[in-house]
């Protein structure tokens, strides 16, 4: 991401959507509450379904109808547009495809009135943050899994980036789209390949090119020539039989993933499944064929990268427990042990470290965002005292990059940044009927996803101690409901009991 942390003290409006950032991202929220005392002038929008906590320290409260987000930003995008509020010197110079884009915000959203009626939210309200937007200069946006995790979700997320280039506002003090990832080390997962649609350090697998780099670098008699399957797509594939062997770490896919019954039934019955984990009962551990001991957070050696690119060291300060091990290990291990120990014959986490710096600089040239090279010739012994640093860490920047494209220069072809046409869309299963609610999901304060370690602690409990779901009282009387009582909530995929 452009922004850093500490544009957050320099902002004038910071605008946070899908995000309960008071009981998601602690630290951030209570950073920006303090800059909020310290600087009065500091302006705060939030904009969620739900009155959440982090609606503690806002200003103004949008709350939109579910999956609403790129009809707002769509109109927001018409109204700068409207309102001459446009960084013309910047759009021609460091931009394209403006014009595409703002004709399909007119169409998809042509004034407030239409904005309101999708997002079920009254005009007036929606002017009031449109106008705070417009006239204020340095503005982040905050974004999160309520809206990445969406049927649509990178429309989501590219129309907020078009307001932010429409007036300029990115790789400046203070400003910037800022997406805030769920997870601590959601970051560095990503700069290793760590979804079926990439290659390590950012490179991409549809790309011939970029499949042809890393092959040549990894001197590999062969590469996949196309993506993988994606977790849900995994899972469907699982139970038609064409996977037939799993290997599962650091996840509890038995409960975390969409439509929790099917995945459940799919991993009955795939032939082989191997479970890494650091605990030894959860949901996903019950369906494995292998269970191997990994180690957790604070057991092992390692980096992480927070989401304004921060590389981090993680140093152990626990001892190992039993026959437990390092990712890195178990894979290095089984690996070898499939004939390719010359490939896999890491020591240590600082050898690991080096090749993956070594890719990201390898045929850069500055024409990839990620670039970590000048790390690569790290000894053991520096890798044990690496100060934390932002990538992109060239030669040329030693230091790291606090923000950026300063310049204005974007890593495309050209070195502009791309305007992207989008339009407002249902979300792929909308209420009927049958089923006539929504039903949002959301963390809750002092638990992590699927419990399986934080729901050991009685003292974490003490917040909210058993499973609820939250019902406008209108809907609640409807139903039946009492405050407090038992409810069967049915979808068209299962059903749940909560209080």
């Amino acid at each position: 991401m452009p922004c850093s942390y500490e544009d957050l003290e320099r902002a004038k409006l910071i605008v946070i959507t899908g995000s309960n950032l008071a009981w998601c991202h602690p630290v951030l929220y209570q950073r920006i509450a303090r800059a909020k005392q310290d600087n009065p002038d500091l302006m705060v929008v939030v904009i969620d379904p739900r009155r959440t906590a982090t609606c503690d320290i806002s200003d103004m409260h949008l709350a939109i109808q579910p999956g609403s987000d790129t009809a707002l930003f769509n109109g927001l995008l018409v109204y700068l547009d409207e309102q001459d509020e446009h960084n013309t010197p910047f759009v021609n110079s460091h931009t394209g495809g403006v014009e595409a884009a703002l004709h399909a915000a007119r169409t998809d959203m042509p004034d407030i009135k239409s904005v309101a009626q999708a997002c079920s939210i009254e005009a007036d309200k929606i002017e009031a943050f449109f106008r705070l937007f417009a006239r204020t200069e340095r503005v982040i946006t905050l974004f999160s899994q309520g809206v990445n995790q969406w049927s649509f979700g990178t429309d989501k997320v590219n129309a907020i980036i078009n307001c932010h280039l429409l007036t300029g506002r990115i790789g400046r003090l203070g400003a910037g789209p800022f997406s805030i990832t769920g997870q601590p080390n959601a970051m560095g997962g990503r700069e290793v390949g760590g979804l079926a649609n990439q290659l390590a350090a950012h490179l991409e697998i549809n790309n011939a090119a970029h499949r042809q780099l890393v092959q040549k670098f990894w001197e590999s008699p062969v590469i996949a020539g196309k993506e993988g399957l994606k977790a849900v797509d995994l899972f469907k594939a699982v139970e038609q039989g064409k996977v037939k062997a799993l290997w599962i770490m650091a996840t509890n896919p038995a409960v975390s993933m969409p439509d929790a019954d099917r995945v459940r039934a799919a991993l009955a019955r795939c032939d082989f499944v191997v479970v890494s984990d650091c605990m030894r009962d959860t949901d996903t551990t019950a369906y494995a064929n292998v269970l191997l001991p990994a180690q957790t957070w604070g057991e092992k050696d390692g980096t992480v990268t927070n989401s304004e690119r921060r590389i981090s060291r993680q140093r152990a300060f626990l001892p190992a427990p039993g026959e437990t091990q390092p990712d890195w290990w178990i894979l290095s291990q089984v690996a070898q042990r499939m004939g390719f120990r010359k490939y896999f014959d890491y020591s240590h986490p600082s050898c690991i470290f080096r090749e993956h710096a070594a890719l990201s600089g390898y045929e850069n040239d500055g024409n990839r965002d990620f670039d970590i090279s000048a790390l690569a010739g790290i000894t053991r012994e520096e890798y044990q005292s690496l100060r934390p640093i932002q990538w992109p860490v060239t030669y040329a920047n030693l230091d790291g990059t606090t923000r950026m494209f300063e310049d204005g220069r974007f890593f495309t072809e050209d070195r502009k940044a791309r305007f992207i046409p989008v339009e407002h869309r249902l979300p792929a299963t909308a209420p009927t009927v049958k089923f006539p609610l929504t039903l949002n999901t959301g963390r809750i304060r002092d638990q992590w996803h699927t419990m399986t370690r934080t729901g050991k602690s009685p003292r974490l409990s003490g917040h909210i101690f058993e499973p609820s779901v939250d019902l406008h009282t209108d809907d609640a009387r409807t139903a039946g409901i009492e405050h407090g009582a038992l409810a069967r909530v049915t979808s068209r995929w299962g059903c749940l009991l909560y209080t």
